[in-house]
């Protein structure tokens, strides 16, 4: 705190605009507004221990706790979010529909820096080999969308198929990398002959 005038190392006073008066309280005395003392640091940081806080002060604090604990201090490693490999937020899901019909599966991931992401169409083999295709290939009725967000770091990726086919059908991977690593998740085009026929498989 600001207590004999002065703010805390790391920390800046900054002058209210106001003085506020406490709740039924007596105005404090005429000596100017009060400073308040905020973090001169208000941008994330990466500690030593890998993990990201919300500020070179939050890093401090958590230092001094660990310390308290016996721990090592923790110091800051670098301005900005620690990288991270990618983790799927929202995997694709299962989808049943008709031939002709117009679908779409989805897929977001984060990760620091922000992931690449692909898809691929399975193929499993005898023997359990599976074969890799990576998407759109030469399909005229599929497309790839993929745009940044909704969050800071996050992609999200479609595979849109219209009109869906027999030769649709099967299981689709979304796969998501960055410098620290990457991430799969997969979901499976069942297509069936009629609609009737969803509600029995569901």
């Amino acid at each position: 705190g600001a207590a004999g005038g002065r703010c805390a190392p790391g920390l800046e006073c900054v002058k209210s605009r106001q003085r506020r008066k406490a709740k039924g309280g007596p105005v404090p005395p005429a000596a100017g507004p009060p400073g308040v003392c905020l973090c001169k640091s208000r941008y994330p940081v990466c500690g030593s221990d890998g993990l990201t806080y919300g500020s070179g002060c939050q890093l401090r604090a958590a230092s001094l706790r660990a310390q308290s604990r016996g721990e090592p201090a923790i110091s800051q490693r670098s301005k900005g979010a620690c990288e991270q490999g990618p983790s799927i937020v929202t995997p694709p899901k299962d989808i049943w529909n008709v031939t002709g019909a117009q679908i779409y599966l989805s897929c977001e991931v984060i990760g620091i820096p922000t992931p690449v992401l692909i898809w691929n169409k399975i193929t499993r083999g005898q023997y359990g080999v599976q074969r890799m295709e990576l998407l759109p290939g030469d399909r005229e009725n599929l497309a790839i969308q993929t745009r940044g967000g909704p969050e800071k770091h996050e992609v999200t990726g479609w595979v849109l198929i219209s009109p869906l086919s027999k030769e649709d059908a099967g299981e689709y991977e979304c796969h998501a990398s960055n410098a620290k690593g990457e991430a799969t998740a997969s979901a499976k085009i069942h297509v069936v002959e009629t609609l009737h026929e969803i509600a029995l498989t569901k």
